[in-house]
């Protein structure tokens, strides 16, 4: 079963105080392949592995009716010194 981009929107929205979110459907609009970035003052203090499992578990229910599901999460001050380096 199809995930809806809306539907993640609105429970990462939810779970996290989010500053900046990009959700990338990966699988042509199929709804079953998901990258997603999520910046959030939440993750501040938090290793990548700690991040990582507050957003699987955030998203359980979704993750398990996707093929695959990839993530990026940044605090506001890691997504800011990422997007000057690119620039």
């Amino acid at each position: 079963m199809p995930v809806d981009i809306a539907e993640l929107e609105s429970t990462i929205r939810s779970a996290f105080s989010v500053t900046h979110l990009e959700i990338e459907d990966q699988s042509s609009g199929c709804g079953e392949n998901y990258l997603v970035l999520i910046v959030s003052e939440d993750f501040k203090g938090k290793t990548t592995l700690a991040r990582h499992r507050l957003v699987n578990e955030a998203l359980k229910i979704h993750i398990a009716e996707m093929h695959a599901f990839s993530q990026k999460s940044y605090t506001p001050e890691q997504y800011d010194a990422l997007c000057a380096k690119s620039t």
